[in-house]
């Protein structure tokens, strides 16, 4: 009988940060994109540019969670902005399989919050409190362990 294979799924995932597990429903933003530069000598035959690769892009990662009391973690660390420095944290982002091992795993440099953002709270609502935190950074790398 012949096994068959599937594309790893996405919803079984952790993050790490400063050693730290912490749980999140959803993370975005895992893009990484070089800048093209276009050149064209004056002389040559083609009339169209060559496009070489330039500088790398990062976009902002975005993680969501659900809100516990008493955990005000996101808030305390966008507080920590004191005379234009702010704590910077390494985290690591890994895509885990049915053992709980990491197949793929993302690198994050320097991260710091640009925005963190409380649940959307409504009279007739019916779902859990979730928060978001959008983190710039200075460069992602990719692992496959």
């Amino acid at each position: 009988m012949a096994t068959t294979t599937y594309p790893i799924p996405v919803f079984h995932f952790q993050v790490e940060w400063g050693g730290t597990r912490i749980g999140f429903t959803e993370v975005s933003g895992l893009t990484t994109e070089l800048e093209p530069i276009p050149y064209r000598e004056g002389s040559s035959l083609n009339y169209n540019d060559t496009k070489m690769p330039g500088r790398p892009k990062f976009t902002d990662i975005t993680l969501k969670r659900g809100i516990f009391e008493k955990d005000n973690e996101f808030f305390q660390w966008i507080s920590t902005v004191k005379l234009n420095k702010i704590d910077r944290r390494d985290i690591t982002i890994s895509l885990l399989n049915e053992n709980h091992d990491p197949v793929m795993v993302w690198k994050v440099v320097s991260a710091w919050p640009s925005k963190v953002e409380g649940p959307s709270l409504k009279s007739t609502g019916n779902e859990v409190a979730i928060e978001s935190i959008t983190l710039v950074h200075e460069g992602i790398t990719f692992e496959a362990p």
